[in-house]
């Protein structure tokens, strides 16, 4: 059987780059036929030693990568895509189909965290998934999911901006993971028990950080928010989506705290979260015989989930079945979508994926 070597042209026989282009390089050449001070066969080898050392070389090479890839647990070991076809099923054109991990490791959350429009958008979702989804992660997407988590709580400690969302998050995944822990022979856990204990160790350890985290207060000797008109301070207000963050800043001054006591205000945002079945079916009146709206919205938040609100989103085509990040300055400057839409209309086949609705896409 004759040797199969790894150029297709000419098994067994090397090749060499001219200027006019890829020339077979021969051990017998006339060249040394005519020249009787080399010996042909020492030439053979010293050629034949130096495609070993090329070979010893792709190998060490193989090593060191393979090393270096093991070694550094934090490397983003898989391509970081803006958009991913999301596949249900096999077709002629397409094997497989496209799963939670996947998609997780393909669409670029570690530079979305970065963006302050979709940094509670990325929150919310390791948020569910941590709740349910955390065991159906590949262990490429799991170690993914802990690397993202990492650089969250890293960011927050040092911008020192949404911990209350960090805490609910680890929260969760604490309670999920000493579930798992426990009932290890009954669930579903890639890798080692060890790493599972050291990564709660290591969420614990966050935690308590950022319950010692002091804001400190900065000196301003401009205008503040106390110094802006009333009507001003109310509507700014107005504007708040979440009944802790009213609370919150209605103790900074005696003067926010009156204005975060507003009925009115209350009653805006339980008819902004929740349906009018649900305001009826649990009313809580004062002892004047009135609605209690702060009250009754911390009532109702036990029962029914709240509005979503975010600033930026997924976006799914539904023409083209792609799950893409839009970038809003190359929409404004070249009409781009986002991905490579085929369709007449691109802009009536987007729709914004909440958080829930991207772990229901995959859910086969």
């Amino acid at each position: 059987m004759p040797f199969l070597g790894q150029d297709w042209r000419s098994p067994g026989w090397s090749w060499i780059k001219t200027e006019d282009g890829w020339k077979r390089f021969e051990f017998f050449s006339h060249d040394i036929q005519d020249n009787s001070d080399i010996d042909l066969e020492e030439l053979q080898v010293e050629n034949k030693e130096n495609l070993f050392s090329a070979e010893d070389c792709k190998i060490e090479a193989k090593k060191r990568k393979k090393d270096h890839f093991n070694n550094n647990t934090k490397s983003q070991f898989f391509f970081q895509e803006k958009w991913i076809y999301v596949q249900k099923e096999s077709t002629r054109e397409r094997h497989g189909y496209c799963t939670l991990g996947e998609a997780f490791n393909r669409l670029d959350f570690s530079s979305a965290i970065q963006d302050v429009r979709r940094f509670n958008y990325v929150v919310k979702l390791l948020q569910l998934i941590a709740k349910s989804q955390l065991t159906s992660l590949s262990g490429a997407a799991q170690k993914n999911y802990f690397n993202i988590l990492e650089k969250i709580v890293r960011k927050v400690l040092d911008d020192q901006q949404n911990p209350r969302l960090i805490k609910d998050l680890l929260q969760d995944l604490g309670s999920t993971l000493c579930i798992l822990i426990r009932e290890v022979g009954k669930s579903v856990l890639v890798g080692n028990i060890n790493i599972w204990i050291c990564r709660l160790e290591t969420i614990l350890n966050w935690q308590q950080q950022l319950n010692n985290l002091q804001i400190p207060k900065q000196v301003n000797n401009g205008v503040t928010l106390s110094d802006l008109p009333l009507h001003m301070q109310n509507n700014i207000l107005y504007k708040f989506s979440d009944g802790w963050d009213i609370v919150n800043l209605g103790q900074v001054t005696s003067t926010l705290h009156m204005l975060s006591e507003d009925r009115q205000l209350w009653k805006k945002l339980c008819h902004y979260h929740f349906a009018e079945k649900q305001l009826c079916r649990h009313l809580v009146l004062s002892e004047k015989g009135l609605v209690d709206w702060k009250l009754m919205y911390f009532t109702l938040q036990k029962y029914f989930p709240k509005k979503e609100q975010y600033g930026d989103t997924l976006q799914f085509c539904r023409h083209c079945s792609i799950l893409f990040w839009k970038d809003h300055q190359l929409a404004l400057f070249f009409k781009d979508s986002g991905h490579p839409c085929t369709a007449n209309d691109p802009g009536n086949c987007f729709m914004s994926v909440s958080p829930q609705q991207f772990i229901d896409l995959f859910k086969f």
